[in-house]
């Protein structure tokens, strides 16, 4: 689940009475600076409309044997679409053969810890440092030839593109990001939340116990779906939708990646030291200057600051899309339709 805690964590509680000042100049649903104009629309997606992907394909990128779908025509321009926590792939079921029918090509990847991706080596850290995560895209990218792409995520996926925008700025050709500016630090992660505020965050006390180690291990399945209903409760899933992407987290690394994950951003597991550099820079929290469309649903269950509190480190082109209709926080499964415009949108901008 998307892990705001790790930005400026005073934004978030200051957030609120900016939303309402926006709502109130009627910018709720449309653009918050300057509108991106649609040169192409797609036609209608509904909502699991696919349940299967084409054959999945296998890579070694960086230090992973990376699992994922491709779709659309080898020529067009490319598409990186990264899934969050705990989901995977399917996610984009429908938005990627969408995307593909205008002529992009899509991958889709499985993150590390999910899916077919695979360690090439037992001795590398299993980490779950977000930028991590973030430079095996980028391995990916070089693996694939691929010089410069639109990325578009949600929950860890929209971290993944927030940090590569950041730091690899010349990979990434404009970005769609839900729920915002997610880039942090361990040192934003110490703050202390009013209660009700930490409340919304108790999986991650959880997770920082060997008990919740234990458990999540033991009770991945419950867990993950529980997350999904509190996550979107809105969202009115089938047992099929779940299960789909419940097998991915059967990958032999899952627990270990997802643990770290967390652990880290509370600054109770190290990381690698070989990202020390990108993490000082990440601190400061950079401006992103590629052409952003950030986006909400308008019942995300998930932790998620006003898009006011954010608005401002989008320094390049950036217009905020809030998506009506009881939409959580898998914003690109439950609503693929306004997803796929927006990556249009951003990218032929």
């Amino acid at each position: 689940m998307s892990n705001t805690i790790n930005q400026d964590r005073r934004r978030f509680l200051r957030s609120a009475a900016g939303g309402i000042a926006l709502a109130q100049l009627g910018l709720s649903g449309r653009a918050q600076a300057e509108a991106f104009k649609a040169k192409a629309t797609v036609a209608a997606v509904k909502p699991g409309e696919h349940t299967s992907f084409g054959a999945l394909k296998q890579i070694e990128a960086g230090v992973l044997n990376v699992g994922y779908v491709e779709a659309g025509p080898a020529n067009g321009p490319v598409v990186i679409l990264l899934h969050g926590w705990p989901y995977d792939i399917y996610s984009y079921v429908d938005v990627a053969p969408a995307l593909a029918s205008v002529g992009y090509r899509v991958i889709v990847p499985y993150l590390r810890g999910y899916g077919t991706t695979r360690f090439l080596s037992q001795d590398t850290m299993r980490s779950g440092q977000p930028v991590a995560v973030s430079a095996d895209i980028v391995a990916l990218m070089d693996a694939l030839k691929i010089e410069k792409a639109t990325l578009a995520g949600y929950d860890w996926g929209a971290r993944t593109a927030n940090i590569i925008a950041a730091l690899w700025p010349e990979r990434c050709k404009a970005m769609v990001s839900v729920s915002g500016y997610l880039i942090g630090s361990q040192e934003a992660g110490k703050m202390p939340l009013p209660p009700k505020a930490e409340l919304q965050w108790w999986y991650q006390f959880y997770f920082a116990t060997e008990r919740g180690r234990e458990g999540y291990a033991k009770y991945r399945h419950d867990f993950s779906k529980l997350i999904w209903q509190l996550a979107s409760p809105k969202w009115a899933f089938d047992d099929a939708t779940f299960d789909r992407s419940a097998r991915a987290f059967d990958n032999p690394d899952h627990v270990d990646i997802v643990i770290h994950n967390y652990r880290w951003r509370m600054a109770l597991a190290e990381g690698e030291a070989k990202y020390d550099s990108y993490e000082k820079k990440l601190a400061t929290f950079p401006a992103i200057a590629v052409p952003t469309i950030t986006m909400e649903g308008d019942a995300n269950g998930a932790p998620h600051p006003e898009p006011s509190a954010y608005a401002k480190k989008f320094s390049g082109k950036y217009e905020h899309r809030t998506i009506t209709g009881g939409i959580g926080h898998n914003l690109p499964q439950e609503a693929p339709q306004a997803f796929t415009q927006a990556v249009i949108d951003v990218s032929e901008a």
